[in-house]
């Protein structure tokens, strides 16, 4: 169970990393040198340079052992400190109250031997720390060691156990439901790994100077579909396409989401846990949500399907809601997101389905030009290339075609704009191709940006800017009337224009 403590009792000595490690990060720096080792020696060919690749991966290896070996770890004084290092020694420490995440993982090379990664984070952005903030990362501790420094981060609990009592049990929000799987599709996921595994294979294959359609089973095939018309190729492609894409979301839904459980721990803390293979404990204090979004990618949305991700310090933004920790709910029905929202924000109502205040007609000019415009500016392009004979003619007809589609997305943009005060939240939607509908606590607002460029004032628009120290860092409210976007400022964050817009008053008079 947990009993309150000082912290420090169980962690104040310094505590080094986990000795099985040495067996891991040795095998994991060979693999990573294999291309500078395999270079050298196709490129040095008896003249020595292989004797270079072996001394890279020789140094690789040894400072990989010497970081497993020096660094340490400790909870004292009201902080984590860690310290790493042989001949450059570095050395950190966090204050407790600075930190707002800890994220276990376990990958399947820490799972071999009963290990896991620990990072904490702090929600600041430090130069050099890029979009993640500022982390510490302790990547090789026991299981149990992580659940007792995650215990001990963010409750200042002790992890004592006791026979006689048991811990109080956590409130289970949402878990993951088998029928969930036919979203997986609709992510696109598999799209993007067909689209790397193609790319690879075809950078290999011209490095190597091998042509793929002299290939014998592609060549075969080129020489079977050579009476076939042009269409039914496509077609029949199209097809194949989406059935590999489709197959590999769902391997990706299941080997990400596998055993996907959100739960409230009495201490006041949301707690996801999820993964087959590599298995991600991610925990997120309450009292540092600044708020939910709500993603509703276009296929997805059609499915009638969304996502959820938090918006809290600590997490690793920039690098999507999945992998930066602050997921709350993968692909799932959009009435189960809603309600999954309004439960984790402890609200009555969900903040993502109140009723918001429509943005004028000439937002919607504005999205018309810009996407019809993009495609006729596009197609004209590629009609003057045809006409110098250096494109076909099929290119800019082709582009052409789609000017009807890009004025169904613009009116779509347009259609989804929009805003609202929910209470304590500043709501926001925008987005077609990938919809997004924002909640932030009005009381996490830092501040208010109000800026327009040239054509948003010939249209007397603005663009109303919520910073905020969570997630991407502040929110939008793009192509707002003037007067309903200062008074949605005003409301959002009270007296922080005030003294601005009276006077502009005086100054109009």
């Amino acid at each position: 169970m947990t009993i309150d403590v000082a912290p420090e009792a169980g962690l104040a000595r310094w505590h080094r990393l986990d000795r099985r490690m040495l067996l891991i990060r040795p095998v994991l720096d060979v693999v990573k040198s294999l291309p500078v080792l395999i270079g050298t020696v196709v490129l040095g060919r008896g003249n020595g340079w292989e004797w270079i690749g072996l001394g890279i991966t020789a140094v690789t290896v040894l400072a990989g052992i010497s970081h497993v070996l020096t660094s340490r770890y400790r909870v004292a004084d009201g902080q984590v400190e860690w310290t790493t290092g042989l001949l450059l020694r570095k050395h950190r420490a966090i204050p407790l109250d600075r930190v707002r995440t800890v994220d276990v993982t376990s990958e399947p090379k820490h799972r071999l031997f009963s290990l896991s990664a620990v990072r904490i984070g702090t929600g600041r952005h430090s130069p050099g720390q890029g979009a993640g903030g500022d982390q510490l990362v302790l990547d090789a501790v026991s299981a149990t060691e992580a659940h007792r420094l995650r215990t001990v981060l963010l409750h200042r609990k002790e992890v004592v156990t006791e026979s006689e009592s048991a811990p109080p049990p956590e409130q289970i929000v949402a878990e993951v439901d088998r029928k969930w799987l036919r979203y997986a599709p609709f992510t696109l996921s598999g799209l993007a790994v067909v689209g790397a595994v193609f790319a690879t294979v075809w950078h290999f294959a011209h490095q190597l100077n091998i042509a793929p359609e002299n290939v014998g089973p592609l060549r075969d095939l080129l020489a079977g579909l050579a009476g076939t018309a042009v269409w039914l190729i496509v077609v029949i492609a199209a097809v194949v396409l989406l059935a590999v894409v489709s197959l590999l979301s769902v391997g990706g839904y299941i080997l990400s989401f596998w055993n996907f459980k959100l739960t409230r721990e009495p201490e006041g803390t949301l707690h996801v846990r999820r993964g087959l293979v590599t298995t991600r404990s991610v925990s997120i204090e309450e009292d540092r949500l600044r708020g939910v979004e709500v993603k509703e990618p276009l296929p997805l949305r059609i499915a009638g399907g969304a996502r959820l991700t938090a918006i809290a310090g600590g997490l690793r933004a920039g690098r999507g809601g999945d992998k930066g920790g602050g997921l709350l709910l993968p692909p799932a029905p959009v009435g189960r997101v809603h309600e999954v929202a309004a439960e984790v924000l402890r609200e009555n109502f969900d903040p993502a389905t109140v009723p918001l205040n429509r943005h004028p007609r000439r937002a919607l000019t504005r999205r018309l030009t810009r996407a019809v415009g993009g495609v006729l500016i596009l197609a004209a392009a590629l009609s003057g290339l045809a006409w110098i004979d250096f494109l076909p003619d099929w290119m800019w007809q082709v582009a052409l075609g789609l000017a009807p589609f890009a004025a169904l997305v613009g009116w779509d943009r347009y259609r989804n704009l929009g805003h609202a005060i929910a209470g304590r939240y500043l709501v926001s939607r925008s987005g077609s191709l990938a919809r997004a509908t924002v909640a932030i606590r009005r009381e996490g607002v830092t501040g208010i940006v109000v800026s327009r460029s040239f054509f948003q004032r010939r249209g007397g628009l603005i663009t109303v800017t919520a910073p905020i120290a969570a997630g991407s860092g502040g929110y939008q409210v793009v192509d707002v009337g003037e007067s309903a976007g200062l008074a949605m400022a005003e409301q959002a964050a009270p007296g922080l224009l005030t003294p601005f817009l009276r006077r502009t008053a005086s100054d109009s008079r």
